[in-house]
């Protein structure tokens, strides 16, 4: 779900993390720990490896230590901002073969929804995958792909190029995406605007999900200086 899927889908990225959705249940939970074990990782910092941490929406950080792997960062998380919960991502998961491996990963629009947060590098990663998806399918007629790169593409002149291509699809997301009428309308200048105005409207949204369960860390931070003087 991380740099490594963006990788997968063709936005370039070099990373050395590996970020990963799971159900956190009992028993996953448990499968996930042996694996842990496996690549003899270290939990790195808080919150502790806990079902209930994950279920409010934090991830347990990890260093792997295996041979092949040593340094590797593993996060895990069972809850994002702004998606649905692990059964439904999971439906609409891709699979893609990397190295004679199959690899599961979040649909391309889920990870550029998991993609909008307040961090700066994540915004440019968003304007690479969708365009690198347009760059691959543009001469289609999926309504579907259609769809999505009206409800995603940051690139003004791409935007308006769809735009103006499908005028009735373009129409019909102006409720869900109102900046589209700038897109339509070909108005470059504006759509930049409002383009920056989503993007700040999104990072808010994210320091305000992040804001109590940043609270929470500091807490545990605090608990654990304490509990080691």
């Amino acid at each position: 779900m991380g740099g490594q899927a963006c990788v997968l889908y063709g936005a370039a990225e070099f990373s050395r993390d590996t970020d990963i959705v799971t159900v956190a249940d009992a028993d996953n939970l448990r499968r996930l720990q042996a694996a842990v074990e496996e690549l003899r990782a270290d939990r790195i910092a808080v919150p502790p490896f806990e079902r209930r941490f994950l279920e409010a929406g934090h991830a347990v950080h990890f260093r792997c230590q295996l041979s092949g792997a040593e340094g590797i960062r593993l996060d895990v998380m069972s809850k994002i901002r702004g998606l649905p919960d692990f059964t439904v991502l999971w439906d609409r998961r891709t699979t893609l073969e990397a190295g004679g491996e199959t690899i599961e990963v979040l649909s391309l629009p889920d990870l550029v929804a998991a993609k909008k947060t307040q961090r700066d590098k994540d915004w440019p990663m968003i304007t690479r995958l969708v365009e690198a998806h347009y760059a691959q399918h543009f001469a289609t007629t999926d309504e579907k792909a259609i769809r999505f790169w009206l409800r995603e593409l940051r690139s003004p002149a791409i935007l308006i190029d769809v735009a103006s291509s499908s005028p009735k699809a373009c129409q019909s997301l102006f409720h869900e995406r109102p900046l589209l009428q700038h897109a339509a309308t070909g108005s470059e200048e504006l759509l930049r605007v409002a383009l920056r105005e989503e993007e700040d409207a999104e990072r808010e949204a994210d320091r305000h999900y992040w804001a109590p369960l940043k609270s929470e860390l500091e807490q545990l931070r605090r608990e654990h200086r304490r509990s080691r003087e």
